[in-house]
């Protein structure tokens, strides 16, 4: 299947920022920010968090760490956001989206060796990124995102559906004259999943119990527990520890010393 414009490198500034507008209006008015937001704020009360950490991948024009940053703040939570991206250009436009937000920084980097350490934010959200990937790509970047999140992975991504890919070729020829949008659009819905595929790669990722959630329209949130896997391994390691450092059994210490 063909690659989206904004795959390729050295698109017109231009062209570009007009696209990464289009997006953000995109974004607001077909249910993104909806299933970002909700999907979150789910596993901050369950969590019953007041500070977390949270990585970008993918960011764009930063308009999702913009959005969580505001979010956060109206909720009196303390936000730290990496918001992380390949693209120069594209991260000149999330400086100017960002500019009033000191809780978020701005990474150049690849989604698929991230720059930072293992454990080291709570939660890693990817929006709109994963139907740009190869289904191996995909569970490839999942296990390699696990190492870093310590809590949840939040996965935001289209569902593949032909009323979704003709609703939004009209949407876009409507909103805007733009090449790039117009062409990426209904090509990223070409290239997403159905449920039942977004379920069967989490399950083949195998980094953790998920829940997906579908949302309106024609999108599915996914929450993937890092912290229930980690806190699991860890378990099963204190007990092989205890089986191999537990001492005697009874029966030893009981013995006769002169038989031995």
């Amino acid at each position: 299947m063909a690659r989206e414009m904004m795959d390729s490198p050295d698109n017109p500034r231009e062209l570009l920022e007009d696209d990464l507008r289009n997006l953000r209006i995109i974004n607001r008015y077909l249910g993104n920010y909806r299933a970002v937001l909700g999907g979150l704020a789910r596993l901050i009360e369950e969590q019953k968090l007041k500070r977390f950490s949270l990585l970008d991948v993918g960011t764009g024009s930063a308009d999702i760490p913009a959005l969580i940053a505001s979010w956060a703040r109206r909720h009196h939570l303390t936000a730290e956001i990496i918001g992380l991206d390949p693209e120069p250009a594209t991260l000149r436009a999330a400086v100017k989206q960002t500019r009033n937000f000191p809780e978020i920084a701005l990474v150049r980097g690849d989604g698929r060796a991230l720059p930072l350490a293992s454990d080291s934010v709570d939660f890693v959200l990817t929006s709109q990124m994963l139907h740009h990937f190869s289904e191996d790509d995909i569970i490839n970047l999942l296990r390699g995102w696990s190492r870093v999140a310590r809590r949840a992975i939040i996965v935001c991504d289209l569902v593949r559906h032909p009323v979704a890919y003709h609703g939004i070729r009209l949407v876009t020829k409507a909103l805007t004259r733009n090449i790039m949008t117009r062409t990426d659009a209904p090509l990223s819905v070409q290239r997403a999943f159905t449920l039942d595929e977004w379920r069967d790669l989490f399950e083949r990722a195998g980094i953790g119990p998920f829940r997906l959630f579908p949302k309106f329209p024609f999108r599915q949130m996914t929450l993937i527990s890092i912290q229930e896997r980690t806190s699991a391994a860890r378990l099963r390691q204190d007990l092989n520890d205890q089986k191999r450092f537990a001492g005697p059994s009874p029966a030893d210490c009981d013995a006769d010393p002169a038989g031995m």
